[in-house]
């Protein structure tokens, strides 16, 4: 156990300093380049991949035509600089909104909110989450803090092969929903579920951390809303087994408004009063189970090319400089 830890260790070390001496080399490139290559990239697109694109920014940019922005907090595209001096950096977040913007005229202006948002702004925000909702909204998604939110893995266990139970693993504080998660199925035989912080309301609620791999072995996992949205959503969709969780309330980069119940991921009560019912019938429906497999996988495809999503990306700051009336 010690060696896997410390090896686990090891590569989170050297994924945080790649990430570091990555971001920080394009950091200090000039923004001429990635304005070249922006526009490059849109002229090799085909018209059937500029549609889907559009859609997409579509749906991310959804602040009325001629918005304006708040000015006594905007700032310039020139004068967005990493905050050396702040206490609190949002270091993955400012790497990956600057990705976004940089493409842009200096004097274009935005409003950006960092973390977890989990209510309506008052002004058109770029910011990694929403309530989900139709219509306009102010706020404006960009794949922020990509580094924890978008992994995918590959999973070579089928279904069939793992046991018929449920794990949940994760931080809980202050989160009914969770709380309320663990309330009803810490003592259940089909449920492994608990929290890894040592803060519990209730000791009995302390589990072991178990790591993403030692996940895998189970045919379902949870995928439980905290302050926003459920971060393992996306890993669990790209494996063999299959997220369980009630209709998502909150939304990012990931379009979880658009996932559909029971064929993406299965859908549960708000109370989970419907839980246990639902993982013995899909545990004993295998080939049902299967195709919400294959179907999340399809859906996950289309996050997985980290070029066409940074462009996708840009198109999708371009917008939101478009509808607040600075760029035609």
């Amino acid at each position: 156990m010690r060696i896997r830890t410390d090896f686990r260790s090891l590569i989170k070390g050297y994924q945080r300093m790649a990430f570091y001496t990555g971001n920080f080399t394009r950091y200090f490139l000039p923004n001429a380049m990635f304005r070249y290559n922006f526009r490059e990239q849109l002229k090799s697109l085909s018209d059937e991949e500029r549609n889907e694109i559009e859609r997409r920014v579509e749906y991310y940019a959804r602040c009325a035509e001629n918005s304006k922005i708040d000015s006594s907090t905007a700032v310039a595209v020139g004068d967005f600089h990493y905050p050396w001096k702040e206490e609190h950096k949002f270091t993955t977040y400012f790497f990956d909104l600057y990705e976004c913007v940089r493409c842009f005229p200096p004097y274009c202006r935005f409003n950006y909110l960092m973390g977890d948002v989990a209510w309506n702004l008052p002004f058109p925000t770029f910011a990694k989450t929403r309530p989900i909702g139709e219509g306009k909204s102010n706020t404006v998604l960009l794949p922020l803090n990509k580094v924890r939110h978008f992994r995918f893995i590959n999973d070579s266990r089928s279904f069939r092969e793992k046991r018929d139970m449920i794990v949940f693993r994760n931080v809980v504080r202050r989160q009914p929903q969770r709380s309320l998660f663990l309330e009803k199925f810490i003592d259940h035989p089909m449920c492994d579920v608990g929290q890894i912080n040592k803060d519990a309301a209730n000791p009995r609620y302390i589990k072991p951390y178990i790591t993403m791999q030692d996940q895998l072995d189970f045919k379902f996992i949870a995928c439980i809303e905290g302050n926003d949205v459920a971060t393992n959503l996306k890993w669990v969709m790209s494996s063999n087994s299959i997220a369980v969780t009630p209709r998502p309330r909150i939304e990012s980069w990931f379009m979880e408004g658009t996932l559909i119940p029971d064929y993406h991921y299965i859908e549960v009560r708000p109370d989970y009063s419907d839980l246990i019912e639902k993982l013995e019938y899909y545990s004993s429906h295998p080939e049902e189970a299967e195709a919400i497999i294959s179907h999340a996988h399809a859906y996950i495809d289309k996050f997985r090319d980290r070029e066409r999503e940074l462009l996708t990306a840009r198109l999708t700051a371009e917008r939101y400089f478009q509808l607040t009336g600075q760029l035609k």
